[in-house]
C-alpha cells in the first residue's frame, strides 16, 4: 500500500474522469459521423466509394482516440 500512495498524489482524479469521458464522447460523435458519411457515399456514389469512406472516417476516429488516450495518461500524471 504504501507505494500507491505516491502514485495516487501525483495522480489528478477529476482530470482523469473528464478526460476519459471526453474521450469516450468523442469516439461516439466519430462513429456516428462514420456511418452516416458511409451510408450516404453508399447511397450517392456506390460501395466503393462508401468502402473508402469508411476507412478514412475509421482512421480519423482511431486518431482521435489515441490522442483522447494521451490526454487521460497525461492528466493521470499530472501534479497539481
Amino acid at each position: 500500500m504504501v507505494t500507491l500512495v505516491p502514485g495516487l498524489a501525483a495522480a489528478n482524479p477529476p482530470g482523469v474522469v473528464r478526460e476519459s469521458g471526453r474521450t469516450a464522447g468523442f469516439a461516439v460523435r466519430d462513429s456516428v459521423l462514420t456511418v452516416g458519411r458511409t451510408i450516404g457515399a453508399f447511397f450517392a456514389h456506390g460501395p466503393r466509394t462508401a468502402k473508402y469512406t469508411w476507412k478514412a472516417n475509421a482512421a480519423l476516429t482511431k486518431a482521435n482516440a489515441h490522442a483522447g488516450g494521451a490526454r487521460v495518461r497525461y492528466e493521470a500524471h499530472d501534479e497539481r
